[in-house]
C-alpha cells in the first residue's frame, strides 16, 4: 500500500503543481510506474475545476464561471497539457521532416500555429462547457470529472502502444517512456473509466467511443509523422480527447 501511495504522489507531483510529502523520493523508475495514476490525477483536476465553477456560479453567470473553472484547471496543472498542445500544433503544423518537427516542438517559443491552436482549443472548450453548464451543476461536475480522467487514460494508452520518438534523454517526459505492467494498466484503466458511471449511459458510451477513435487516430498519425510519441504529443492527446468528451456529452444530451 505504501508503494502505491508513493506512486500516486509521484504522479501528482509530476502532472500537477500540488505539493507532495517530502518522504516521496524521485526516481525515473518510479516515474514510469507512476503513470498508472495519471487518470487519477484527472479526478483531482476535474474536481477542482468543478468546485471553482460551483463557487463562481453562486455570483456569476455561466460563461465567466466556466472561464474560472478552466483557469483553475490550468493553474493546477501549470498549463502542462496546454503547453503540449501548443507545441504539437507548432511542430506538426510548421515542420515537414521528422527532425524538424521534433526541433520545433522542443523550442520554448510559441509560433503562429501554436498560438492559434491554443486559442481555438480554449474557445472550443469554453463554448462547449457553457452549453453543458445548462444541464445543472451536478451534470457539469460529472462531465468535468469524466473528461479529465478519460483524457488522461488516452495519453497513458499512447505510452503503452507507441515507442518514444526522441533518442536523447533531455526531455522531461523521458522517464515515463516505459510501458506499464499488467497491474498498472488495470489501475490506469479503472481510474480512467470509473468516473463515466457518474454520467448517463448513452453519454458515457459516446465519450468512450469518441476517446477511443481520437486516440487511435492520433496514434496512427504520430507513428506516421514521427515514429512514436513525445511528451508534447501526450499533452496534445489529453487536450484533444478532453474536448472530444465534452462534445460527445453535449451531442448525446441534445438528442435525449
Amino acid at each position: 500500500m505504501r508503494s502505491q501511495l508513493e506512486l500516486f504522489f509521484t504522479a501528482l507531483g509530476y502532472f500537477s503543481r500540488l505539493p507532495v510529502p517530502a518522504w516521496v523520493a524521485w526516481s525515473p523508475q518510479r516515474a514510469a510506474a507512476a503513470a498508472r495514476y495519471f487518470p487519477l490525477v484527472g479526478w483531482i483536476v476535474g474536481a477542482a475545476a468543478a468546485a471553482a465553477y460551483a463557487l463562481a456560479a453562486l455570483v456569476l453567470p455561466p460563461a465567466p464561471a466556466v472561464v474560472i473553472a478552466l483557469a483553475a484547471a490550468v493553474l493546477l496543472t501549470g498549463a502542462l497539457h496546454e503547453d503540449g498542445w501548443a507545441d504539437a500544433c507548432d511542430g506538426l503544423g510548421g515542420g515537414w521532416a521528422r527532425e524538424q518537427v521534433l526541433a520545433i516542438m522542443k523550442d520554448s517559443r510559441i509560433g503562429s500555429y501554436g498560438a492559434l491552436g491554443l486559442m481555438l482549443m480554449l474557445l472550443a472548450k469554453a463554448a462547449t462547457l457553457v452549453e453543458l453548464a445548462a444541464a445543472g451543476s451536478a451534470a457539469f461536475a460529472s462531465a468535468l470529472l469524466a473528461a479529465h480522467a478519460l483524457s488522461r487514460l488516452a495519453a497513458t494508452a499512447l505510452m503503452q502502444r507507441l515507442p518514444y520518438a526522441r533518442s536523447d534523454d533531455s526531455s522531461k517526459s523521458r522517464p515515463l517512456a516505459q510501458p506499464l505492467d499488467h497491474g498498472g494498466v488495470a489501475i490506469a484503466s479503472a481510474c480512467g473509466v470509473l468516473p463515466l458511471l457518474l454520467v448517463p449511459g448513452a453519454a458515457a458510451l459516446a465519450a468512450l467511443a469518441t476517446t477511443a477513435l481520437l486516440t487511435f487516430a492520433a496514434a496512427r498519425y504520430f507513428l506516421r509523422r514521427l515514429g512514436g510519441y513525445t511528451g508534447d504529443l501526450l499533452g496534445a492527446t489529453q487536450q484533444l480527447t478532453e474536448l472530444g468528451c465534452y462534445l460527445a456529452f453535449l451531442a448525446t444530451w441534445n438528442f435525449t
